[in-house]
């Protein structure tokens, strides 16, 4: 009896070092897929996602990114928005690569930054266009602003622009031929009323209202006051696609590939959607 159980516990013995041996076998191949991991992660099926870090100011220019976040995450790309309090910062950050790209400003208003600062900050996608109106507590019509009215404009030198340009469509300044987007305070041709320019803070304008007999801004700032262009303003724009708000990157990676993602993403139907129903003083850009 001894002996036919010794010759059995054998007989198992063999035959499960033999299992042992097929279930390590397949093993060799498996190694061979660990290609497709990044950074030592557990399953093929794991990426890691790319991280692009993007300068903003609040809504709708942070808002649009908050849009777009998720939609990046499909494409791989995990953005980083990064709110600065000011229009200067965001700017700086993308200067000294704190940041990959930034979305707050128009191409007039990159341009003079690179100008003064030696830098170099370009357009990668138009985004939006917003009505840059005049607003005012005071009076119900432009034709009622007074001789000597005062009026707050932006204190940055492609906002003059803008402001004048603005004030000239709408006939109540005439400016040098051909200044443009290029227009200063000393462009000023004809002043019938005698405007009296207060320059602000782009971010202080809407303090203005109390103030000044009309304030100049952008959608941005005059939402939070409760005011439409299309509803509240004397005056409004026509037609300024040089002012565009547009995502901005640096000649040296304007054209990597998570940068130009996002700018797929950012002129996509969900954005232009967004636009028309949430923002109604803006339209897009693209």
């Amino acid at each position: 009896m001894k002996k036919y159980l010794f010759i059995v516990l054998a007989a198992l013995i063999v035959i499960l070092s033999g299992c042992g041996q097929s279930s390590s076998t397949p093993a060799a191949p498996s190694d061979s897929g660990t290609a497709n991991k990044t950074d030592g992660a557990d399953s093929g099926d794991t990426k890691e996602l790319t991280k692009l870090k993007v300068a903003s100011l609040p809504a709708p220019m942070d808002a649009i990114l908050l849009l777009v976040k998720p939609l990046l995450v499909e494409d791989g790309i995990d953005l980083e928005i990064v709110e600065m309090s000011d229009n200067i910062q965001p700017n700086d950050a993308l200067a000294h690569k704190e940041v990959d790209a930034n979305f707050f400003q128009h191409v007039p208003y990159a341009e003079a930054y690179n100008e003064a600062h030696d830098s170099d900050i370009v357009p990668v996608q138009p985004v939006y266009n917003a009505l840059y109106a005049g607003y005012s507590k005071k009076y119900k019509s432009v034709d009622d602003l007074p001789d000597g009215a005062i009026v707050a404009i932006p204190n940055d030198p492609p906002n003059i622009a803008h402001s004048l340009l603005l004030l000239e469509q709408n006939d109540l300044i005439e400016l040098k031929e051909g200044v443009g987007i290029k227009a200063t305070l000393q462009d000023i041709t004809s002043n019938p009323k005698n405007l009296d320019f207060k320059e602000v803070d782009l971010l202080t304008l809407n303090r203005m209202m109390d103030d000044a007999d009309m304030v100049t801004m952008y959608p941005a700032y005059a939402k939070p006051l409760g005011l439409s262009a299309k509803k509240d303003a004397l005056i409004v724009e026509k037609d300024m696609q040089a002012f565009a708000i547009t995502l901005m990157a640096r000649e040296d990676n304007k054209d990597d590939p998570a940068i130009q993602k996002l700018a797929e993403r950012m002129r996509g139907p969900e954005v232009e959607k967004f636009l028309e129903e949430e923002y109604t003083d803006t339209y897009p850009a693209f």
